[in-house]
């Protein structure tokens, strides 16, 4: 058997050992967010015999060839972890703090939002008030080397970018940049601080009473950053709220139940857990929540995922709020981790959540990890992303809410009312300059180019109110998508005109002003938020969340 059988095989040998003797020293805790750094898995202490260390100390005895110890350990728990469920991972030491930093809320590095844009690096946005701002860094700056190396049109991966430019806290970086304008690169010395990394991607009025809060992930943040911009917007008239949690893959579970105690009244159940080896354990709203009675609509997606799910579970299950959008991921399962003695990590599923009717919306892995992944085509392919009533509801995953409505589990979070994936729109030419990422391109082009003029624009309001997409900019998109090899069809073209507008200006918009020029300009025209202002108009929210019978009646 040569060195490459071997190591296919050993993985297994080791999996079918550790699979018996793995043992985590931690219990689920709804007081707080767990903390990624504390070492909590030591060593394993077994009073029996230790085939695996045998057969590896065999193994590095006598094999034909070198082996490296620590790569045939690594691929053994990773294979361990892929054959119990798709969410149980191995996470090694030098991807630890990576993974870990947008979780726990900053990460430290020299504080830019930046882009691949050709193989170069540019900067979108200095963090405010941050180590780049603080030097000189402008919006369109593009970094050509970073201490002596030339990072500019040499292909580099985004992450090896990342890991030039991130740093521990005190530690200075110089970085030479090309400035538009200026003939010879300019270099800055930056000094690393702590970057705070935001959960929420905005919160903004839609319109004198309806506010509206996105929130992209769930992180230690999250309540605190979800509460002051709820009473921001309270302040500035919010009657109603739309939360926006599509494409929100989860995070932590306690930031979940923070932000739904927010939303419901004490003693409201939010979510329990159980698992085998874990005791049942129940999360309930404790305090007054700043936004327990008013109308509530919240926006789910098949990328919902998580800890969205649970907020979205428990304001259905209380009839507390509308669901509006297309069925949710259907992850129901608890992680647990815990960090390594050699600075690695693992997250193993301990338990599944259930939301307070009792639905588990964990949906089936058994056909393994990269059928489970892959579902939204299922999804598409079966029409269901078009059409509700493709939805596959079980009757035995049948449950009720506390009003006597019919919620189902087994799958995901499904809405009370479907928003289909807009099909009309999306012509074969705009599925191409779409996924070229032209779109982007140009609208950061137009945006760079024309900085002057987007200067007389004094903020994101002023922009989304009067920059108008005028037909010789859509005349320019035309000619830059056909260079770049996307042929000009107007039998596909006219049907996503007003798509493909709506896109220029939003990412001339984000370009220019952040998630505040991006998100107001989207909003507009999309079907999800509209459906939910009509429901707010006519007054009628309240018949949603009855029975079907009562709901007529």
């Amino acid at each position: 058997m040569n060195n490459r059988n071997l190591k296919i095989f050993l993985p297994f040998i080791f999996a079918i050992v550790l699979a018996s003797g793995v043992l985590l020293g931690l219990n689920l805790n709804f007081g707080k967010a767990p903390d990624p750094t504390e070492k909590k898995f030591f060593s394993i202490g077994f009073d029996r015999y230790d085939k695996i260390g045998d057969i590896l100390n065999y193994v590095m005895d006598s094999y034909v060839d070198s082996l490296d110890r620590e790569e045939l350990t690594q691929e053994t728990i990773v294979k361990l972890l892929e054959n119990l469920d798709p969410h149980s991972s191995y996470i090694p030491a030098s991807a630890f703090r990576e993974m870990n930093d947008p979780l726990m809320g900053s990460f430290e590095g020299i504080g830019i939002e930046f882009n691949m844009i050709t193989d170069t690096v540019v900067v979108i946005n200095p963090v405010p008030g941050g180590p780049s701002e603080s030097v000189g860094l402008r919006a369109g700056d593009r970094i050509v080397i970073v201490e002596d190396d030339t990072i500019a049109g040499v292909d580099m991966p985004t992450q090896e970018v990342v890991k030039k430019l991130k740093g521990p806290k005190g530690t200075q970086v110089t970085v030479s940049v090309l400035r538009r304008g200026v003939e010879e690169l300019m270099e800055f010395t930056i000094t690393r601080d702590k970057i705070p990394s935001y959960s929420l991607d905005i919160a903004y009025m839609l319109d004198d009473k309806t506010g509206y809060i996105k929130l992209g992930q769930f992180s230690a943040t999250t309540h605190q950053e979800f509460k002051l911009s709820m009473e921001r917007l309270q302040r500035n008239g919010m009657e109603q709220m739309i939360l926006d949690l599509r494409g929100n893959g989860g995070g932590f579970l306690e930031a979940s139940i923070q932000l739904a105690d927010e939303l419901l009244t004490p003693e409201s159940l939010i979510v329990y857990t159980d698992g085998l080896n874990r005791p049942k354990t129940h999360a309930y709203a404790r305090r007054n929540g700043a936004f327990e009675t008013q109308p509530l609509i919240i926006l789910i997606d098949e990328w919902s995922a998580s800890a969205s799910e649970i907020v979205a579970g428990a304001v259905q299950d209380h009839d507390r709020g509308l669901i509006i959008g297309r069925r949710s991921f259907g992850k129901g399962l608890v992680q647990e981790q815990v960090q390594l003695e050699d600075g690695s990590a693992l997250r193993l599923t301990v338990a599944r959540y259930y939301t307070p009717s009792g639905r588990s919306i964990q949906k089936p892995y058994d056909n393994g990890s990269e059928e489970y992944f892959a579902d939204f085509m299922q999804r598409m392919m079966d029409g269901e992303l078009e059409n509700p009533d493709s939805i596959n509801n079980n009757d035995s995953l049948r449950f009720e809410t506390t009003a006597g409505r019919t919620v189902y589990g087994g799958g995901g979070i499904t809405p009370d009312i479907f928003i289909p994936l807009q099909t009309d729109e999306r012509t074969p030419y705009f599925i191409k300059v779409a996924n070229r990422g032209l779109i982007y391109r140009f609208a950061f082009d137009y945006a760079d180019n024309n900085r002057e003029e987007m200067a007389k624009y004094t903020d994101a309001p002023d922009f989304v109110s009067n920059f108008q997409v005028r037909n010789d900019i859509i005349t320019e998109f035309i000619d830059f998508a056909r260079e770049n090899g996307v042929e000009y069809n107007q039998s596909e073209f006219v049907p996503a005109k007003a798509l493909i507008e709506s896109q220029i200006k939003a990412y001339i918009g984000r370009n220019i002003f952040g998630n505040e020029g991006f998100y107001p300009v989207v909003n507009q025209n999309d079907p999800a938020v509209t459906r939910a202002l009509e429901v707010f108009s006519s007054g009628n929210l309240t018949s949603y969340l009855l029975p079907e019978e009562l709901a007529r009646d």
